[in-house]
């Protein structure tokens, strides 16, 4: 039998912060700390943005891994941010994209 304790939060809980912080984080790189910044480019209505040079990512359903690849690499005139991101910001802006459009799923 298993006993829980009034304010220990479960692992899913602690789980669920974690992806809300990773959003946030995404969320805050693609509109603000990307440079340039992500929405000059791409449209992306959870973000606000109205960019029409690169892809309408509603439309395109990147997953995470192909949105991590593009900002790491860079796409066509896109630049590559592998020298301005960290790693851990280019994660957090794949995951934010890919969760925000769908991920890639049908």
């Amino acid at each position: 039998m298993a006993i829980l304790l009034a304010g220990t939060p479960l692992a899913s809980d602690a789980s669920d912060s974690g992806a809300q912080a990773r959003m946030e984080l995404g969320r805050k790189i693609f509109t603000q700390t990307a440079v340039p910044q992500c929405g000059v480019c791409h449209t992306l209505s959870h973000a606000g943005t109205t960019g029409e040079i690169g892809a309408k990512l509603e439309e395109l359903k990147p997953d995470a891994a192909r949105v991590a690849t593009a900002v790491r690499d860079g796409v066509g005139v896109m630049p590559s941010y592998r020298d301005k991101l960290t790693e851990e910001q280019i994660q957090a802006v794949a995951y934010y994209v890919s969760q925000v459009t769908g991920g890639g799923k049908e």
